[in-house]
């Protein structure tokens, strides 16, 4: 019987797919700025009509669900699909960003302020603070893959999921703190972009990032750092 390939040599090719959907993703983003930034991009955010709103919703969570497919189809069990997914997701956030300097050479600097994402709720922040996410979800997908090889019933203790929860929660938070706390005093629901939107996202329309809240993203890397130690070096067979 044939040995199934080990996830290294199975490697270039995710990472070609993650690369590719970035490209993707960016020529998407470089669209819509010669549309509503033909000066370029900057806060306040310019009005977007409800529906392209929605259409935009759809768009991230289709990639969520693209991102995730391959891994899934590659194997059946749940920790290697998750292994997989934080490696495509971390690969293509990184080169989001490289292919939107090639294009519209932006950002300007690694603490240019973006509007990160819009489920459930807008997120803003600094470049470099979704790439440092992104370069932990790597090697943390990349370090369970090489148990799971070593150690084909290698499971990630219940200790270590709960550091990662607190640390991605608080990561999150450092998001959506800022956009939330404007949102709340414009008096728009800020779960529902479509209705906080009104006429297209109205309710960021004066938004303009202020300072990024460093301690809560350092203290959610901090603690999601302890569960990537946890859940590599003291997993549960």
């Amino acid at each position: 019987m044939a040995r199934n390939p080990s996830w290294t040599a199975r490697l270039p090719w995710m990472l070609a797919f993650a690369v590719a959907m970035a490209w993707l993703e960016s020529a998407v983003v470089a669209y819509l700025r010669a549309l509503y930034y033909p000066g370029g991009f900057a806060f306040p955010l310019a009005p977007i009509d409800v529906r392209l709103a929605l259409i935009e919703l759809g768009r991230e969570a289709a990639t969520l669900v693209m991102l995730f497919a391959p891994g899934a189809l590659l194997t059946r069990g749940r920790l290697a699909r998750f292994a997989w997914f934080a490696i495509l997701f971390g690969v293509w956030d990184v080169f989001y960003y490289i292919w939107l300097k090639v294009f519209l050479d932006w950002p300007g600097s690694l603490f240019t302020a973006d509007l990160l994402f819009l489920i459930p709720a807008p997120w803003v922040g600094p470049v470099l603070a979704p790439c440092i996410v992104s370069a932990g979800l790597v090697g943390l997908g990349m370090a369970l893959l090489h148990r799971l090889e070593r150690e084909p019933g290698f499971r990630v203790s219940a200790v270590a999921w709960a550091w990662l929860a607190a640390g991605a929660g608080l990561i999150l938070a450092s998001f959506l703190q800022d956009p939330l706390q404007h949102l709340a005093a414009a008096g728009a629901r800020p779960w529902s972009v479509a209705a906080a939107g009104g006429a297209g996202l109205e309710g960021l329309a004066h938004y303009v990032p202020g300072p990024f809240p460093w301690w809560w993203f350092l203290a959610g890397c901090g603690a999601a750092a302890v569960g990537v130690w946890k859940a590599v070096a003291h997993g549960r067979a």
